[in-house]
């Protein structure tokens, strides 16, 4: 949703020299947590990409993005995330196109983007090369003029002083439904089913999750699920919402987001990452993390990865892919966008210097997470070690293990060029490739290494 999530403030300890997942997997989900709800099992290797269909293309239309399969194909993305596909309300909107946010029909394509037939298609020609589609929910709220205030006003909430329809908090170009009634809740759910079975869709993105009752959720899946397994990525954080962890097969990292901002921006310490990072691994839920260095809301509201992060943005985003939990990457980021995106006005993503050198980057990082066993998230045979360093306030390395198979990542999150420093824990021996260029290395204890500032390295044994 367009406004600004803040953190919480957490009194953490520190994240031990060795850090070991929480169980992660569909064996805890299904016994401990959530019932019969079970995570299906390509989430654990997917790499999600957020859509953002209107600026995407100079039409903005589905069949315009229909010719950029092939492209994301050979980024190695593999869960499209389409950004509300739903007609956008006309009273009450924001500037001169609206907000994707302010639904005023739940059950029709909005005609901007073209027709039910086209995204027939789309999915179609999308499942065949190998993608999984999953579109924006958006429960909590609709536009001022969806066709439920004239059919079932008594679907909505009522504000006590005026008397009409309560305005959701912040934004005055939506207004808040009342799940108290189960009514409501029944034709809500009937409107998700339309997407699954019209379109045989993969699952969906529920905005602003933890506004809507956590009842309604568990009732929307255990319908939903029965049609055809779905994967539910909810917005909402595990740190401040953890009993959302019940429904969500994944959740957002926002305090982590906004950690990893203040570090950079205010120079904190590197224990205050480290800190957070314990945090989310004790939640105790199975719900697995999704890690982002910038989305929707970010790059329009609160400016674009590189304004946020500076130099440390690549070396986030390897810790994105690389990290127990599930990456999302915006749309846009695979070309070095490097301007904030208007949100309710026509303005095209703008391809960066770096624009070729970032496809490599990304491509090389997504096929790695899709193909190799360490990076599996919800594996408890998945096992993630910190590692120890002769710099540890200011390089961060972790070990991925599965078995015999490995993956070393190695960050050094500073300013400081040429930094000399020693790889001194004796997890790590053998021969290792590199990732992005195919050198080989010998490890053992005692291994020296020589970092420029803010460069990230990443093996595979």
């Amino acid at each position: 949703m367009y406004f600004r999530l803040f953190a919480l403030v957490f009194s953490l300890s520190l994240l031990s020299c060795k850090l070991m997942p929480r169980q992660e997997g569909v064996s805890e989900k299904s016994i401990n947590m959530n019932g019969p709800f079970v995570t299906p099992d390509w989430v654990k290797q997917t790499t999600i990409y957020e859509v953002n269909l209107r600026q995407y293309t100079s039409d903005g239309t589905i069949l315009a993005f229909m010719q950029e399969l092939p492209r994301l194909k050979a980024l190695g993305v593999e869960t499209l995330w389409f950004m509300p596909l739903t007609p956008i309300a006309k009273e009450n909107r924001k500037g001169s196109l609206g907000s994707y946010y302010a639904c005023s029909d739940y059950t029709s394509i909005n005609p901007e983007f073209g027709t039910e037939a086209d995204f027939k298609l789309l999915v179609t020609k999308a499942h065949e090369m190998g993608f999984k589609i999953i579109i924006d929910w958006v429960a909590n709220h609709t536009g001022w003029d969806h066709r439920w205030t004239k059919q079932h006003p008594d679907y909505y909430l009522k504000d006590s002083t005026t008397g009409t329809f309560q305005i959701a908090s912040g934004m005055d170009d939506i207004i808040e439904l009342d799940f108290s009634n189960p009514s409501l809740r029944t034709a809500m759910i009937e409107a998700m089913k339309y997407w699954v079975t019209n379109f045989d869709i993969d699952g969906f993105r529920c905005d602003l999750a933890f506004w809507v009752e956590l009842d309604f959720w568990k009732e929307a899946r255990a319908v939903l699920d029965q049609v055809k397994p779905l994967f539910w990525f909810g917005e909402y954080d595990q740190l401040e919402k953890p009993a959302y962890g019940q429904v969500f097969d994944a959740s957002y990292t926002w305090t982590w987001m906004h950690r990893a901002k203040d570090f950079y921006q205010q120079k904190r310490p590197i224990d205050s990452l480290y800190a957070i990072l314990e945090a989310y691994d004790k939640v105790g839920d199975s719900t697995l993390s999704a890690w982002f260095t910038t989305n929707h809301d970010e790059n329009s509201w609160s400016g674009t990865e590189y304004e946020k992060y500076g130099d440390m943005a690549r070396a986030l985003a390897v810790f994105s892919i690389t990290w127990y939990g599930i990456p999302l990457l915006y749309s846009g980021q695979e070309i070095g966008n490097r301007k904030r995106i208007l949100f309710f006005e026509k303005d095209l993503f703008e391809k960066g210097p770096d624009a070729e050198y970032l496809n490599l980057f990304y491509s090389t990082l997504t096929r790695l997470k899709k193909n190799h066993p360490a990076l599996r998230a919800g594996d408890p045979s998945a096992k993630t070690y910190r590692l120890k360093t002769s710099a540890p306030n200011q390089v961060f390395a972790f070990l991925r293990k599965n078995g015999d198979r490995e993956v070393v990542v190695v960050l050094n999150l500073s300013g400081q060029n040429d930094l000399h420093f020693d790889l001194i824990d004796s997890l790590v021996t053998g021969v290792y490739k590199n990732a992005f260029s195919g050198a080989t290395n010998d490890f053992k204890q005692g291994t020296p290494f020589e970092m420029q500032a803010w460069e990230y390295l990443v093996y595979e044994k």
